[in-house]
């Protein structure tokens, strides 16, 4: 995975994969025995992982799951605007 240096761009590469994880666990329902798309559902999500994980160590956690990996002490990002708020990203 390439490093994002702005957080905007970041941030719309986990949207963009997490979409892609979504809309093939839906497909996967239907075919549980489709290959093709479990593969393609193993590597969006560990590309949704990767960068998950690049976001929590560069600008704080999004998900409970990534919070060990903010090198924060404590939770600054509280104090910060949401990702989704004006000034977030």
């Amino acid at each position: 995975m390439k490093n994002f240096t702005c957080r905007a761009d970041l941030l719309n590469h986990i949207n963009e994969v997490s979409f892609a994880v979504d809309d093939v666990k839906l497909y996967l329902d239907t075919h549980p025995c489709d290959e093709e798309a479990m593969e393609f559902f193993r590597k969006y999500s560990c590309m949704r992982n990767e960068a998950l994980k690049e976001y929590a160590e560069n600008f704080g956690p999004l998900t409970i799951d990534t919070a060990v990996c903010s090198d924060c002490e404590k939770w600054n990002w509280i104090n910060e605007p949401w990702p989704w708020q004006e000034g977030g990203c």
